[in-house]
C-alpha cells in the first residue's frame, strides 16, 4: 500500500514510472509506491511533463498544482500535489478505481 504524506500545503506520494508503456494508467502499487506506466519516453523531460498532465487530469487540479519534488531523472518520484488533503486524495483515486488505505 503506496504512502501518503500530508502536510498544511498539500500531499505528496512516491511514483515508480514506466517510460514507453501502451496507455497512460496506473497500474499498481509497489511497497509504499504507486506503478504508473506513461506512454512518454524518459527523454528531455517529457515522462515528468506526462506524469504531472496525468495526476493533473486525473485527480482534477489545477496542472500547476502537480510538481515532481523529488526524481526527475530516476524512474522513483515523488510528485507533490497542492491543495488538497490526504483524503481528497485517496476518495478521488477510489473514484477511478485505484485504491488506498493511508
Amino acid at each position: 500500500m503506496f504512502t501518503i504524506h500530508e502536510n498544511s500545503a498539500g500531499v505528496s506520494f512516491t511514483v515508480r514510472v514506466h517510460p514507453r508503456a501502451k496507455h497512460d494508467v496506473i497500474v499498481g502499487e509497489m511497497g509504499d509506491a504507486l506503478r504508473l506506466a506513461l506512454k512518454a519516453p524518459p527523454v528531455e523531460g517529457r515522462a515528468n511533463e506526462a506524469c504531472i498532465e496525468f495526476f493533473a487530469k486525473l485527480l482534477k487540479v489545477p496542472r500547476s498544482s502537480v510538481t515532481i519534488a523529488s526524481g526527475e531523472k530516476n524512474r522513483l518520484k515523488v510528485v507533490r500535489i497542492s491543495g488538497i488533503s490526504a483524503e481528497q486524495l485517496r476518495q478521488r483515486l477510489q473514484a477511478t478505481g485505484t485504491s488506498s488505505s493511508r
